[in-house]
């Protein structure tokens, strides 16, 4: 009985989303702050400025809303210029999902049949394509402003659906 309470206990700790550390903290190679900020240092594009995100990476933000019984956050958006959006779909790049108010980072699961729940060949003009990131505990609810990091690419201001 002890066996299966400390089991259930230790994968209950290993689905809680990482808490965002202090301004100055580094974990695994990637600052984390309480504020919702870049991982490249660039002030993120609000999701409200539509004609900047077109400009700037050749996207339209579709939606972002809750999916599988709120466990799961689908982040969908439309490519309108191929080499803008290119960036977006580079595979080593780690999508990150930051709620505003908490700084808690969400990650892209990465399940090992499947792969990385997110778009990653290469962009065509016009098609809408998807990242699905994990909201354990479904700790994202509904209305939450969050951020979206993909390597340079940050949009914050995103409003859950």
């Amino acid at each position: 009985m002890a066996t299966v309470l400390a089991l259930s206990l230790a994968g209950a700790a290993a689905a809680q989303p990482e808490r965002a550390a202090a301004p100055s903290a580094v974990t695994s190679g990637v600052a984390t702050t309480t504020a919702p900020a870049s991982v490249s240092g660039l002030k993120p594009l609000r999701a409200t400025d539509a004609a900047a995100l077109e400009h700037r990476w050749g996207i339209k933000i579709e939606s972002l809303r809750l999916t599988s019984a709120g466990y799961m956050l689908d982040f969908r958006y439309r490519v309108l210029d191929t080499a803008k959006a290119a960036p977006l779909f580079v595979r080593k790049t780690k999508p990150i999902l930051i709620d505003d108010a908490s700084g808690i980072r969400f990650a892209v699961p990465t399940p090992p049949k499947v792969g990385s729940l997110r778009s990653s060949n290469d962009p065509k003009e016009g098609r809408t394509y998807f990242t699905f990131f994990a909201n354990p505990a479904r700790f994202i609810k509904k209305h939450r402003k969050v951020t979206v990091t993909i390597g340079e690419f940050s949009v914050s201001g995103l409003v859950v659906r």
